[in-house]
C-alpha cells in the first residue's frame, strides 16, 4: 500500500480506443474515521471524498459494497472538510448518511484534486461525474446516499481511463 498521497497515482501506458490511451490507477488512502476532530484537518484541500460504512454491505443490483456516498469540494473555501462537517452534522440535509451515521460508525477517504488534475483536462465535477457513472457501471445503481448524479462525460473526450479500486471499500 502506498505511504503517501504522492505515491498513490501509479500512471502506466495502455492500448484503447484504437490510439494510446494513458491509464491511471488509483489507490484511496488509508480510511479515517467520520468524527470532526479528524475531518477539521482537512480544511483547505480540494477533491473527491467517499463515505462508507465500517461493516455494512449495500446490496447493489450486481454487487454489494460498503460505500454510501461520492461528494466533491470545489474550491478551497469550501474545502473537503467543510463538505464533510455538513455531512457529519445534518446541515448538509443528507438525511441517508445522518441515519447510517446513527446505526454505525463511518469511515471516508479522499482524493486530492491538485494531485490529479496533472493527469486529467476537465473540471472537478467532471472528475466525480466520472466515479459516479464507473461505479453504476460496476455496481448497477448510484450509491446509496448520491442524491443527485451530475453530468455524464463523453468517453470520446477523454484522454486518460481511470483504473478505480472500488474493492479498497470492501476490505476496510
Amino acid at each position: 500500500m502506498p505511504d503517501s498521497i504522492s505515491e498513490q497515482i501509479v500512471v502506466q501506458i495502455t492500448l484503447g480506443y484504437s490510439i494510446y490511451m494513458q491509464t491511471i490507477s488509483l489507490y484511496f488512502d488509508s480510511p479515517k474515521s467520520f468524527e470532526p476532530e479528524i475531518i477539521k484537518s482537512l480544511g483547505g484541500i480540494v477533491g473527491l471524498y467517499f463515505i462508507f460504512a465500517q461493516t455494512t454491505f449495500i446490496q447493489y443490483p450486481f454487487d454489494k459494497s460498503k460505500l454510501l456516498y461520492i461528494g466533491m469540494s470545489e474550491k478551497k473555501t469550501n474545502s473537503i472538510s467543510n463538505r464533510l462537517l455538513g455531512h457529519y452534522d445534518g446541515k448538509s440535509k443528507n438525511v441517508g448518511l445522518v441515519n447510517y451515521r446513527k446505526k454505525e460508525a463511518l469511515l471516508f477517504t479522499y482524493l486530492n484534486f491538485d494531485i490529479l488534475k496533472a493527469n486529467w483536462d476537465f473540471r472537478i465535477e467532471d472528475l466525480e461525474s466520472y466515479f459516479i457513472q464507473n461505479f453504476v457501471e460496476r455496481y448497477g445503481v448510484y450509491p446509496i446516499c448520491n442524491n443527485k448524479t451530475g453530468a455524464e462525460i463523453h468517453s470520446s473526450e477523454l484522454k486518460v481511463n481511470i483504473k478505480i479500486d472500488w474493492n479498497y471499500f470492501n476490505t476496510r
